[in-house]
């Protein structure tokens, strides 16, 4: 990996070096995680792709990325409030040749999809959202700490404005997939169905085995109550401390 430290920029790659990806150096901004493909995985599984997509709260665009890359999506919105993290995911549509397929709006979710990206509302027939895993909390350093408080951004946040948005975005026939904690899933389902959006479809990730879940895969539909599919568990690690062959095959993919 080769860090920018002027730029407080590290380029580096997803899936084996197929994808670049420059994101925040560490220690200063939010990272991509195997989440972003995990999620990008739950979106394609078993599905034939879909035309448009948009990808909330994209950050530099890692999951938006990975739809391209496994085929999920012909076209991906990426929007992103913060303006540093939305210039990097420009620069990595460009890299990676994605420039044309691609398009990524600036905006804060907590004002309404239709005053951010009009031209987004009822467009997707897939929306993935990888929100901040922690509600917003007072912190004296976000006023005097420009890194803290871009860290503290990323992983700060409301849910509920990404479901909101989400329905918005959708089309009917369309579906939102969400990767979150998996303690708090119960927020997921509460927020979403207040929004109009259903649970369908729910599989935990655990980091052993024998480890409780760490977050919850979960797609979200507009329909009736109930028929909600819980797949088998993921399991990341392996008794012997190595990727378990299905989380391998996916970063390898």
């Amino acid at each position: 990996m080769r860090s920018a430290a002027k730029t407080r920029v590290s380029e580096d790659a997803l899936f084996g070096g197929r994808i670049a990806l420059a994101q925040p150096a560490p220690g200063f901004g939010y990272r991509a995680n195997v989440d972003a493909l995990l999620l990008a995985a739950f979106a394609g599984q078993e599905r034939h792709g879909v035309r448009n997509a948009i990808d909330l709260g994209a950050g530099v665009g890692a999951v938006g990325l990975s739809l391209f890359h496994l085929g999920v999506a012909e076209r991906v919105a990426f929007v992103e409030r913060d303006r540093a993290l939305a210039a990097l995911c420009q620069q990595n549509l460009d890299a990676n040749g994605l420039a044309e397929r691609g398009k990524v709006f600036m905006g804060d979710l907590e004002r309404p999809l239709r005053a951010v990206a009009p031209e987004l509302v009822h467009a997707a027939g897939l929306v993935v959202a990888n929100p901040p895993y922690v509600a917003n909390a007072r912190d004296g350093r976000a006023s005097v700490d420009a890194d803290f408080q871009a860290r503290r951004r990323a992983r700060h946040g409301e849910l509920a404005p990404f479901l909101r948005a989400a329905a918005d975005a959708l089309g009917r026939r369309g579906r939102a997939c969400f990767v979150y904690p998996a303690h708090a899933l119960l927020d997921v389902t509460t927020l979403g169905r207040e929004v109009g959006l259903e649970p369908k479809r729910l599989r935990f990730v655990h980091g052993k085995a024998e480890r409780p879940a760490r977050v919850a895969l979960i797609e979200l539909a507009f329909a009736k109550p109930g028929g909600l599919v819980v797949e088998t568990p993921l399991i990341e690690t392996g008794r012997d401390g190595r990727p378990t062959e299905e989380v391998a095959r996916l970063v390898r993919s």
